[in-house]
């Protein structure tokens, strides 16, 4: 496979501090993500040591508080380094989008005292998180959950499987929704559940499609004891919560969405000007010009969309409808995208040895997690038309 550096993407960043955390991500993405990318993806291998390079670099709190060692940089900021390490390789990127998923129930809700334990080990002490809200009967209807946490004494006891968890069975901290109270909603709560906690274990990783490297599996809290001080908000809070970290997260997956676009295009223009056929290059003929013209543009609608609800979010504005449109749009755009890449390149696209078919197998998954984009469409259509008649 031809070694081709990616063209940078032309951003416009609020801040010189912002343009300067943009090229150490590029650097870093560049040197010690990419390219063993395609190796490591096709051997199942996380790549943990990644990680622990990311947050000595600051980059696994970015959007919380720098009294706790979070980076404190706007959404629109930490989105678009989320896009370059995802161009990089997905797993990286949506596992950083993973973690601060995880962390946002105790940045957000969390008490003074909460916060200044454990959320500088959590953003910059070298730990990774994980978010359990689905299970195995409960994904769209995260409502119905079944694992429960019982109140014995100054402790907590939480038993039940929660399912398709990223970063099972590998994660230090796991955020977990669980059944305190009363059937739905109402009845739900948030707790910070230590990795090696006991009673805690994990599943064989799901065999998957796609992202082969970032685990998904099953964790099961077996009796699982924590104190009442890992309790996240009020009892019976988790529901919103968790609702609340999930728009910010689809932001995440839609950012995300989009460096998988971008470096298929990416990789789909480099083999164009390259591949001859009748004597020149493919790039000439206006049919595959369009192509990829269509391409780079669905691309630029998508950032535009993550950008404009980040910086709603960042303004401290209503943001769900449009968290909720930028992760339906960036997604079915990248596996659009995605598609036309693997087309553009022929029968090298549908081959491993080029990058298209991993990125057109990664994409898939966009359009599944943190809701899938069904549940998007519920989501736009409750925000135009109101709540639906029963």
């Amino acid at each position: 496979m031809p070694d081709r550096a990616p063209q940078p993407v032309d951003r416009q960043l609020p801040t010189d501090e912002a343009r300067d955390l943009i090229s150490l991500v590029r650097d870093i993405a560049q040197r010690e993500i990419a390219p063993a990318a395609a190796e490591e993806e096709d051997a199942g291998i996380f790549p943990r040591e990644t990680f622990t390079l990311l947050s000595r670099s600051g980059l696994l709190g970015l959007p919380y508080d720098a009294e706790y060692g979070g980076g404190e940089q706007p959404y629109e900021v930490y989105l678009q380094v989320l896009e370059e390490l995802a161009m990089a390789r997905l797993t990286v990127g949506l596992g950083v989008s993973v973690h601060t998923l995880a962390s946002y129930g105790l940045a957000a809700y969390g008490t003074k005292e909460q916060q200044t334990e454990h959320l500088p080990a959590m953003l910059g002490g070298g730990l990774l998180g994980a978010y359990c809200l689905s299970e195995p009967a409960s994904g769209s209807d995260a409502a119905s959950l079944r694992t429960k946490a019982v109140r014995d004494g100054d402790d907590w006891v939480i038993s039940g499987t929660k399912a398709w968890i990223t970063h099972g069975g590998i994660a230090d901290f796991y955020t977990v929704m669980a059944r305190t109270g009363e059937d739905g909603a109402r009845g739900i709560t948030a707790f910070l559940v230590p990795g090696d906690a006991e009673g805690l274990s994990a599943a064989a990783p799901e065999k998957k499609m796609g992202m082969k490297g970032s685990p998904t599996a099953q964790v099961h809290l077996d009796g699982v004891r924590v104190p009442d001080s890992r309790r996240i908000g009020e009892e019976g809070q988790g529901f919103s919560i968790a609702l609340s970290a999930l728009d910010s997260g689809r932001l995440g997956i839609a950012a995300c969405a989009i460096g998988v676009a971008q470096a298929a295009l990416d990789e789909a223009v480099a083999y164009a000007k390259e591949r001859r056929q009748f004597g020149r290059p493919i790039a000439d003929f206006q049919g595959l010009r369009f192509v990829l013209a269509d391409m780079a543009t669905q691309i630029e609608a998508g950032r535009a969309l993550y950008l404009s609800a980040a910086r709603l979010r960042d303004a401290g504005l209503p943001f769900a409808k449009q968290a909720a449109m930028a992760k339906l749009h960036c997604t079915d755009t990248a596996m659009k995208v995605t598609t036309d890449a693997v087309q553009v390149l022929g029968g090298y696209g549908f081959t491993a040895d080029f990058p298209a078919e991993r990125f057109m197998r990664e994409a898939k998954v966009l359009q599944i997690v943190e809701g899938t984009n069904q549940i998007q469409r519920v989501v736009i259509a409750r925000h135009l038309a109101g709540p639906e008649t029963r």
